[in-house]
C-alpha cells in the first residue's frame, strides 16, 4: 500500500471574511429600518437577503475557522468538509430568499403600494457602496475554495439587489410607476435562484464524492496501464474531501516477478502520474499494489 501525504490547506482568509460580514450586517439593520419606512418590497427582499448574508458569512466564518484545524485521530481528515456544508448553507438560505422574492413580487404586480421614492433612493445607495467595499474585500479570495466562492456569491447578489433598489427608486420617482418596485424585486430573484443551484449542485456533488470535474477516471486508468509492469487497475476511485483536496486510490495488478525495488519506483511512478498529467492535479493518491496471482476475492472491480 503506498500513499501520499498532503493535507495541507490552502486555507480560507478569514479576516476578509469578518470585515464582509461587519460591513453587512451594519448595511442590513440600516436596510430593514429604510423597509419600514418606505414599504418597498424591493428594500425588503434586499434586506432579507442582507440577513442571509450575515448568517452565510457567519456560517463561512465559522467554516473558515473549522477547516484549519489539524487533523487528529477522531477527524483524520481534520473538519475540511465545513467548507462544504457551509456552502451548502448558504446555497440553501438564498434559494428561500430568492423564492419569497418570486412570489411576492408577482402578488404586488397586481396590487402596488405607494412608496416613497426618495428614501428607498437613499437606502439603495447606501446598500451599494457597501456590497462594493465587501466585494473588494472578498475580491482576491474568491477562488480560494467553495465556501470563499459561496460568500462572494452572496455579495454580488447583494450588490445586484442594491442596483435594482436603485433603480426602481428612480422610475417611481420619475414616472410614477410604482409596480417597478415588484419589478425589481422579480429580476432580483431571477438572478439568485440560478446561482444558488450552481452552488448547490457544486456542493452536493462534492458530499455524495463525486469524480472531481476535469478528471477522467478512464483516461487516468488508461495512463496507469501504460506504467511498466502493471497487469491491470480495478477499484479505481476519486473524490474530494473539500474543493482543493481531491484524493484518488486504486488497485494495480502487477507482475507476479516484480522485485521490491521494481515496486517502490513503480508506486513513485503511479503518484507522479496522477499528481502531474491530469488537469486536476491529485496529491493524495493511495495504491495497493497486487503481484497477478494474488486472490481479490474481496474488490469490487470498477
Amino acid at each position: 500500500m503506498g500513499t501520499q501525504h498532503d493535507h495541507a490547506s490552502v486555507g480560507t482568509p478569514r479576516r476578509r471574511l469578518l470585515i464582509a460580514f461587519a460591513i453587512t450586517s451594519l448595511v442590513f439593520i440600516t436596510e430593514v429600518v429604510g423597509a419600514i419606512i418606505t414599504g418597498s418590497l424591493a428594500l425588503l427582499v434586499d434586506s432579507a437577503h442582507m440577513l442571509t448574508d450575515v448568517i452565510g458569512l457567519a456560517l463561512a466564518v465559522t467554516a473558515a475557522h473549522l477547516m484549519n484545524r489539524e487533523p487528529s485521530a477522531r477527524h483524520t481528515w481534520g473538519l475540511r468538509r465545513a467548507e462544504i456544508l457551509g456552502a451548502l448553507a448558504q446555497a440553501a438560505l438564498l434559494l428561500g430568499v430568492g423564492i419569497f422574492a418570486l412570489v411576492e413580487g408577482v402578488r404586488r404586480l397586481f396590487e402596488p403600494p405607494e412608496i416613497a421614492s426618495g428614501s428607498l433612493l437613499f437606502f439603495g445607495i447606501v446598500g451599494l457602496l457597501a456590497n462594493v467595499a465587501s466585494l473588494l474585500v472578498l475580491m482576491s479570495g474568491r477562488k480560494a475554495n467553495l465556501n470563499m466562492r459561496a460568500a462572494f456569491l452572496e455579495v454580488v447578489n447583494d450588490a445586484l439587489g442594491s442596483v435594482g433598489v436603485i433603480a426602481s427608486a428612480i422610475l417611481i420617482a420619475t414616472l410614477g410607476w410604482y409596480r417597478a418596485d415588484a419589478v425589481a424585486g422579480i429580476v432580483i430573484a431571477l438572478l439568485i435562484i440560478p446561482r444558488t443551484l450552481i452552488l448547490l449542485r457544486a456542493s452536493g456533488s462534492i458530499l455524495l464524492e463525486s469524480t472531481p470535474p476535469g478528471l477522467d477516471l478512464d483516461d487516468v486508468r488508461r495512463h496507469l496501464q501504460e506504467l511498466p509492469h502493471v497487469v491491470e487497475v480495478h477499484d479505481l476511485h476519486a473524490s474530494q474531501i473539500s474543493t482543493d483536496l481531491p484524493t484518488l486510490s486504486a488497485h494495480v495488478v502487477v507482475d507476479d516477478q516484480l522485485t521490491q525495488e521494481d515496486s517502490a519506483a513503480l508506486l513513485r511512478s503511479l503518484q507522479d502520474c496522477v499528481a502531474e498529467h491530469f488537469a486536476v492535479s491529485v496529491e493524495h493518491s493511495t495504491f495497493q499494489i497486487e503481484p497477478r496471482s494474488h486472490p481479490d476475492e474481496h474488490a469490487t472491480h470498477a
